[in-house]
């Protein structure tokens, strides 16, 4: 058990994984007579053979509704070939076998609930399981044992021969598989280590079992084997650290905590997931064993030193690889239901960003008893980075990765040395801008598809109509903003087929011959690049004028990700990351400021969250331009995107939370403020941003746009007492700030 647990540690970590599911009894009629089963019955047991569609979508759609990601199909192995009450129904139905109607059930399932079906379907041919695979993005088939064994006589679909082929046919077929052995039921240790072996060379051959259940045999009263003792707990223990120490370190190991009265000493055996926990379906294969509840399943995980994370149907090593492991029509569901790692996405009470509705409490108040209260501890790789930062290293891309992995009481301690190294670089003030933003447009040649605010030829009209302010309209716009108290403006807009580059030098005079004092904070890296290419002219040259026009500050926007990879897929007509970077490098030479921003949320992951934190660091190390960094979490409501279901649908709010705290983190030193967008995330998410290490609310924003046409609800104004009450529960006082932060003259 401790070299097991060595392994695990090293291949998995301190988290440990489980799958919210429901579990649908598709038939429990069975052609098998297996000496331990509870779950096949006969006909006259049964009201119908099958169950139906509705029955079916009842069983989802309550799954869907509290919160799970997975349909389990549990069922028996073709019964048609045994029942002629299984057959007629099939044939009254429409359906060819027991298998097709499984195809047409899980279809059905992810089409109308988004649950992503597991179909256990047990042993199967190559054109079976390459149908399920269109409907399914993960099945399994419990090998059990390669033994043969009395209580199996009477189950022809229990050979090893048949077993053994099915594995290996799911393997060719690429389908991501569960698999694994029953421990007790009259096998030998030699026996258990065979069936293990034989699971780890068709792994080898073929990479697609994502994990092993090893499961204790548990007699049942009207079963052959009632009689029989149940598994001993040292010969179970035992078993499961002989799956870790006989499969590959990437298949990950399971035990269900239903069947053990101290399921946390599995842990010390060497698994890293629970398997299927149901908030809504008993387990119909043990139905007399109940689930734990999440709460205690995390908390007897964390006892041990674990975190627990909930996952898909399958792992994040086959849900990132879509190309080769999911069918074309699975992609999209997997991704919809996918956080920035491949695992499942909390529920998070109805929070997205930019949605209208509160998020999950992580961070409570100093003067509240959330339920998220507690301790703020990380053991494991995540306590390591920690224990680092706090003797003095700077954090690569390799330690930012392991901070944004942080789940559970890791989240807290991310959030509260972020907090710590805040108070020492900034103290306690929150600052905000009096600022308007002034979107000039909304036509666009740039094809952003992450962007609904664009309009034009190149993108999808979905909102509003297309327009163009005029230099009136600006000079009017700012005017207003003056009088209301505003000491910025920020222009931004689309990149106009007829705007030339000197276009943005007459906004900006228009906005200086208004306002003579206002500072304007305007045009992307992207707007300057591009305004420089239409004139031929220097990138410096074309800044120099710019600013002799009365332009002070760039903002961060058109970063996105800073990673090439990903720019190809949300932006690919628009500037890499060298030139985002080189636009800021002259203007920064230049002696104009700037922040850093980043979008995330959409199809990237953490690895490349973790570049563009020490990209940018690298540039402020360098520059020492930067004034801020935010982070600007993906809105996907209305975003052509997502729409054409290929991205995710935002950044989860424990993402959020930590790329704010990371940011923090990797920053340390080199960029001292941390701005939470409030339009973005909502008040009530601002707020526990300001507990994991942000210092800055940002603008006011009168009349922002660009949030609120990819659907956002929050974006058209805060006051100052709006602010003000944000902070006061945390004892941090408010100040107004100039753009680059200097103080607001009274």
């Amino acid at each position: 058990m401790a070299r097991a647990r060595s392994i695990r540690d090293r291949a998995h970590g301190s988290r440990v994984t489980y799958s919210p599911k429901v579990f649908i009894p598709l038939t429990m009629l069975c052609r098998d007579k297996c000496g331990y089963c509870t779950f096949a019955q006969p006909p006259a047991r049964l009201e119908s053979p099958y169950l139906s569609d509705h029955e079916v979508m009842a069983i989802a759609e309550a799954g869907a509704a509290a919160g799970c990601h997975e349909a389990l199909f549990t069922l028996g192995e073709r019964p048609e070939l045994r029942y002629p009450d299984a057959a007629k129904w099939l044939t009254r139905h429409g359906f060819e076998s027991t298998v097709d109607y499984l195809a047409h059930a899980t279809r059905l399932v992810v089409e109308k609930s988004g649950l992503l079906p597991h179909a256990n379907a047990g042993a199967l041919y190559p054109e079976e399981l390459a149908l399920l695979r269109k409907t399914a993005p993960s099945q399994g088939m419990m090998l059990e044992t390669l033994a043969d064994l009395d209580c199996h006589r009477g189950s022809p679909d229990k050979t090893a021969e048949r077993r053994l082929a099915t594995l290996d046919a799911a393997g060719e077929l690429a389908i991501p598989f569960t698999t694994g052995i029953l421990v007790g039921i009259g096998e030998t240790r030699v026996d258990r280590v065979d069936a293990l072996e034989a699971i780890a060379e068709s792994h080898r051959r073929w990479g697609h079992v994502q994990e092993v259940i090893v499961q204790n045999f548990l007699p049942k009263p009207g079963t052959a084997m009632h009689s029989a003792p149940a598994c001993p707990s040292e010969e179970y223990l035992e078993a499961i650290a002989l799956a870790r120490l006989i499969l590959p370190e990437g298949i990950h190991l399971q035990a269900p905590p239903n069947l053990s009265d101290d399921f946390g000493q599995l842990l010390d055996a060497g698994i890293d997931d629970w398997g299927g926990v149901s908030p809504v379906t008993a387990d119909h294969v043990n139905p007399e064993c109940p689930w734990p509840a999440v709460d205690r399943l995390a908390a007897v995980t964390e006892a041990k030193g674990f975190t627990l994370a909930p996952r898909l149907t399958v792992y994040p090593e086959y849900a990132l690889d879509q190309d080769r492991w999911l069918d074309a029509d699975m992609r999209f569901p997997v991704l919809d239901r996918s956080d920035a790692e491949g695992l499942g996405r909390p529920n998070d009470g109805g929070w997205y960003s930019g949605a209208d509705a509160a998020p999950p409490i992580l961070l409570a108040p100093p003067n509240q008893n959330g339920s998220a209260s507690g301790l703020a501890i990380a053991n494991g790789a995540v306590g390591e980075v920690l224990a680092g930062v706090r003797s003095g290293q700077e954090v690569g891309v390799g330690e930012i990765v392991t901070l944004f992995s942080a789940r559970g009481p890791e989240v807290r301690a991310v959030a509260s040395l972020a907090d710590e190294l805040r108070q020492a670089a900034v103290g306690d003030e929150v600052t905000w801008v009096s600022n308007r933003n002034i979107n000039y447009t909304n036509v666009c040649t740039f094809k952003c598809r992450f962007c609904g605010f664009s309009k034009g030829p190149l993108s999808l009209n979905l909102r509003g109509d297309p327009y163009l302010l005029t230099l009136d309209d600006i000079a009017e716009r700012t005017a207003e903003a003056a009088e209301a108290g505003a000491t910025e403006v920020c222009l931004q807009g689309g990149i106009h087929p007829s705007f030339d580059g000197d276009y943005y030098i007459d906004v900006t005079r228009a906005v200086k011959d208004a306002v003579p004092d206002i500072h304007v904070h305007g045009f992307t890296a992207l707007e300057v690049t591009e305004g420089a290419r239409r004139l031929e002219e220097p990138l410096a040259d074309y800044l120099r004028r710019l600013m002799d026009a009365g332009l002070r500050s760039l903002p961060g926007t058109a970063a996105e990700i800073l990673d090439d990879d990903i720019r190809q897929v949300i932006c690919p007509d628009k500037i890499d990351t060298d030139e985002w970077l080189e636009a800021h490098r002259t203007a920064h030479g230049l002696g104009l400021r700037s922040n850093v921003t980043i979008m995330f949320g959409t199809v990237e992951q953490p690895i490349h969250w973790a570049r563009h934190l020490v990209r940018t660091r690298e540039l402020q190390k360098e520059t020492g331009g930067f004034t801020e960094f935010v982070p600007l979490p993906f809105v996907h409501m209305a975003a052509p995107i997502y729409l054409q279901k290929r991205s995710r649908r935002g950044p989860t709010f424990r993402e959020a939370l930590l790329m704010h705290a990371v940011g923090r983190i990797a920053y340390h030193g080199w960029i001292h403020n941390i701005q939470a967008s409030w339009v973005k995330l909502g008040m009530a998410g601002a707020a526990q941003m300001l507990q994991a290490g942000v210092n800055d609310l940002g603008g006011t924003l009168i009349n922002e746009n660009i949030s609120r046409a990819a659907g956002a609800s929050h974006g058209q104004e805060v006051t100052e007492s709006d602010l003000r009450e944000l902070c006061a529960p945390l004892g941090r006082t408010l100040r107004q700030r100039t753009t680059l932060y200097d103080a607001v003259a009274v």
